[in-house]
């Protein structure tokens, strides 16, 4: 899990997106906030890629859809290649297809671009806190990608995590009992919030006494 920013430490940003224009307008953004510093700038994904290794960020603001290596597969390998940097998705797609392929790739958050700006600044401070924030258009696309259907298809281990979120377990305690990382039992819930259309632990544990899980 990748470490909480020191208090009076900006959240180091980077910010890809294959439009200059959008970047120029989050960076400035961002730098309205005391608390919100950008280290970096990508229009691609494997420069996205090359840009974190380097500068090693708290948070990616990652755009999906780019030439060449696109958002989904630059998360995949800045999970692989980076640990401890979180990507933030920041697109103009709500389809469950493309949420559910950025948070299968690691992604542990999911904004559109027609949020406000506050939002986009609270998604940021969310995700430096180990939060999963979710814009309500893509939680709405992933409960209506669920309608009809009694049981998602799950992974093994996202069973186990939320039959512990089920039981009142922490992230930490959750980790320890199953022999695994924080920061991969956040991965493994985000994927299965996903996956069952909720948004947060609750929800998660009240769908998971209703499915017996």
């Amino acid at each position: 899990m990748s470490a909480a920013p020191i208090r009076g430490v900006p959240i180091r940003v980077v910010l890809v997106d294959d439009h200059a224009v959008i970047r120029a307008g989050l960076a400035q953004l961002l730098a309205s906030t005391d608390d919100i510093s950008v280290v970096g700038q990508a229009g691609e994904g494997q420069q996205a890629v090359d840009v974190v290794r380097e500068v090693r960020p708290d948070v990616v603001l990652m755009d999906l859809q780019m030439p060449g290596v696109d958002g989904v597969v630059a998360t995949r390998r800045v999970r692989a290649e980076v640990p401890g940097v979180d990507v933030l998705v920041l697109t103009s797609f709500s389809d469950s297809e493309r949420i559910l392929d950025a948070l299968d790739a690691g992604a542990v958050g999911y904004l559109l671009k027609d949020a406000d700006p506050d939002d986009v600044l609270a998604g940021i401070r969310a995700v430096a806190r180990g939060e999963s924030p979710i814009h309500p258009k893509a939680a709405r696309a992933l409960l209506g990608a669920r309608s009809g259907t009694s049981r998602p298809q799950l992974t093994g281990r996202e069973v186990e995590v939320l039959r512990l979120v089920r039981a009142g377990l922490a992230n930490k305690q959750i980790a320890r009992r199953l022999d695994i990382s924080e920061r991969t039992v956040k991965a493994h819930l985000t994927s299965a919030f996903a996956r069952i259309g909720v948004v947060d632990r609750t929800q998660a544990a009240v769908w998971a006494q209703r499915h017996e899980i």
